[in-house]
């Protein structure tokens, strides 16, 4: 994962006597709240789930976060919240939309209904102020219903509104299959393009009664085998026309 990011008291002594805490210590317990010890604990599998019973979970579960220029304030700054899709169209995003805003990227195979999902855009969004927030889920967790994801989306969403309250935001549509379906192959889940027309329904719905705008990706690459570098990811091609429509919708929501 790649993230840019006790008070005194006293302590058993030796024989029955009690010690002050040495200041070294009393450190090493703030670096425990520390973002950077929370993101490796991210990527570790090391935060408890907030439910009795934990999502299940791919064979691999991975986070990738970027932030440019994050030393800089002189432009409106984005935030793209996705997948390896949306890591892979994120160099071309960045470069159409330089001079104009600094990007950045929340790339994560977390489900939507997985809470890491969530701790994953909390650490993200209390580091830095976003003026427009992209996010989209819905390749991952097929193992996962429907039902679990219409009821996990909504989460999402108000995750990111509670952390960036006064940044705009746009959805997102899931991608269709080169090949239309296929099992993943660790959790054997069967994933299709009705699945993801499906997801989309219920992303559509949802966005549309808290009056977030939706771009539309599926569309622009339906039907389009020869933009897929395989069943589920795109070629440089698939990649340019992705960020293509990205750049455009987010360019209309930036601060003038």
């Amino acid at each position: 994962m790649h993230a840019t990011g006790a008070r005194d008291g006293l302590r058993p002594g030796g024989r029955g006597e009690m010690r002050p805490y040495s200041k070294s210590l009393i450190v090493s317990m703030k670096n425990l709240l520390s973002p950077l010890f929370i993101a490796t604990a991210l990527a570790s599998n090391l935060v408890v789930a907030e439910t009795n019973v934990p999502p299940a979970r791919e064979a691999i579960e991975w986070c990738d976060i970027w932030i440019s220029h994050a030393n800089e304030t002189n432009l409106p700054r984005v935030l793209l919240i996705g997948d390896s899709i949306a890591r892979d169209y994120y160099a071309e995003v960045e470069k159409r939309l330089a001079g104009k805003a600094f990007v950045a990227r929340l790339a994560t195979s977390r489900f939507v209904a997985d809470p890491v999902l969530l701790k994953e855009i909390e650490l993200v969004l209390n580091q830095e102020r976003f003026d427009v927030v992209l996010f989209n889920n819905g390749m991952h967790g097929w193992q996962h219903s429907e039902e679990e994801y219409q009821k996990g989306f909504p989460k999402l969403i108000k995750t990111i509104w509670a952390r960036a309250p006064k940044a705009k935001l746009i959805c997102a549509t899931t991608t269709p299959l080169r090949d239309g379906k296929d099992i993943t192959y660790d959790t054997k889940a069967k994933y299709s393009d009705e699945r993801i027309a499906a997801r989309n329904a219920i992303v559509a719905e949802i966005v549309a009664a808290r009056k977030i705008p939706i771009v539309d990706l599926n569309a622009v690459v339906r039907g389009h085998p020869e933009y897929h570098s395989d069943n589920v990811h795109f070629n440089g091609q698939g990649s340019q026309i992705l960020a293509a429509q990205v750049s455009e919708a987010v360019e209309q929501l930036l601060p003038r």
